[in-house]
């Protein structure tokens, strides 16, 4: 009598086991049930600045010169001017204020490519190295 006990009972593990498999796979199909769209994050402070995360390099400049992002926040340069421009942080020609404004680089037209994380909370400046003096080509990103 106990191994026939014991065979049902393995058989009863064996088969709560796999409804159990069946299930958690299911939900994880499913993307766990949430079906809301993912946000954007909200700085700090409410809607007092602006939560774009490009900036678009053109024969006019870049735009916008100022924007305001939360940290963790890595911002895209698209460069739709006809020339290739160089992005780096202030100060020129050291570009020690953000690095992570650094890996944005040279930007051939038509390429686009983001920061690294911007995490520190301030202002980070940039122009392109190639144009330092060219106001409308330096900008500010603000990190809160």
């Amino acid at each position: 009598m106990y191994v026939s006990e014991c065979e049902a009972m393995r058989k009863k593990v064996v088969w709560t086991g796999s409804v159990l498999l069946t299930a958690v796979l299911a939900v994880a199909a499913c993307g766990g049930g949430d079906s809301s769209p993912p946000t954007s994050p909200t700085p700090p402070g409410g809607s007092g600045g602006s939560t774009s995360t490009t900036i678009t390099i053109t024969a006019s400049g870049v735009s916008p010169q100022s924007i305001t992002v939360p940290p963790g926040t890595r911002v895209t340069f698209i460069n739709n001017d006809s020339r290739r421009h160089n992005m780096a942080s202030d100060p020129h020609p050291e570009h020690t204020d953000c690095p992570e404004i650094n890996q944005v680089g040279l930007l051939q037209t038509g390429q686009s490519r983001e920061t690294g994380n911007l995490n520190t909370v301030g202002p980070c400046g940039f122009h392109d190295h190639d144009l330092p003096g060219v106001s409308s080509l330096r900008g500010t990103i603000r990190i809160q």
